[in-house]
């Protein structure tokens, strides 16, 4: 259950390695010990650590279920181990796929396997989760999407389109959800500090995983439906959002 401080006493992280999964664990944990349920791949060689570092954050148990994103059939019992030993409080989606843009749009499989994680997994995993909070009748559902979805550019239209669809489900999934207590909080960050960007040139209002992840505990406290990574690209969102396309596809982005 949420104690009466609002502070989560069961927590599951999909995407069990994510750093700013992880980050956004290690932030619930600043206001009081917790259980963590990560679900990661099998031969994720980040589980151990990922377990320590819970576990030196202030985690009262750390718990590893197998997650593997593109075994859908597989969902059902990842998330039934998830709720064997009680009710989760805090479910954080955090698991994603992109590579090279320009190959993403040019190699059907590879194409295909991001669409397949980033967003045909994260709508099992909703599905699933939601059905649980929904019958608990409480529970707030975390997603990292990103503002690569919210207009959706050349550059990188494989991976933007993918969290578009996710955007959009999330947000839906919330409307639904909302009669029978449980709260969604979509977060939309830009580029952020971690590995999986480090394969790019630094963005504009980039932001480190800390800063995401006290953005999210916030949010979601509050029960806001969307929050931005910084709060700027709210506004810069809702700029570009309105740009026509022949300027748009002209921009430095």
């Amino acid at each position: 259950m949420i104690n009466a401080v609002g502070n989560p006493q069961n927590i599951l992280l999909l995407g069990g390695t994510s750093e700013i999964g992880l980050a956004i664990c290690a932030e619930y944990l600043k206001k009081g010990p917790a259980r963590i349920v990560l679900a990661a791949l099998p031969d994720d060689p980040l589980r151990a650590d990922s377990v320590a570092q819970l576990e030196a954050a202030g985690a009262s148990k750390v718990e590893v279920i197998d997650f593997d994103a593109l075994d859908t059939g597989s969902h059902p019992k990842v998330v039934e181990q998830a709720w064997a030993d009680g009710d989760i409080d805090v479910a954080i989606v955090a698991f994603a796929l992109d590579g090279d843009a320009e190959e993403l749009w040019q190699n059907q499989q590879k194409a295909v396997r991001v669409a397949e994680v980033n967003y045909t997994a994260s709508v099992s995993v909703g599905v699933l989760v939601g059905e649980k909070m929904k019958s608990q009748g409480y529970g707030r559902i975390v997603v990292m999407s990103s503002v690569a979805g919210e207009r959706v550019k050349r550059a990188n239209f494989v991976y933007g389109s993918t969290k578009a669809g996710l955007d959009g489900f999330y947000l839906g999934l919330g409307e639904a959800l909302r009669p029978f207590g449980p709260r969604v909080t979509v977060i939309r960050p830009g580029q952020v500090r971690t590995k999986f960007s480090a394969h790019v040139d630094e963005a504009p209002l980039t932001v480190n995983k800390e800063e995401v992840a006290a953005l999210a505990v916030a949010a979601s406290q509050k029960g806001k439906e969307i929050a931005w990574a910084p709060g700027t690209f709210r506004w810069v969102m809702m700029i570009l959002r309105h740009v026509p396309r022949p300027i748009f596809r002209r921009l430095p982005l």
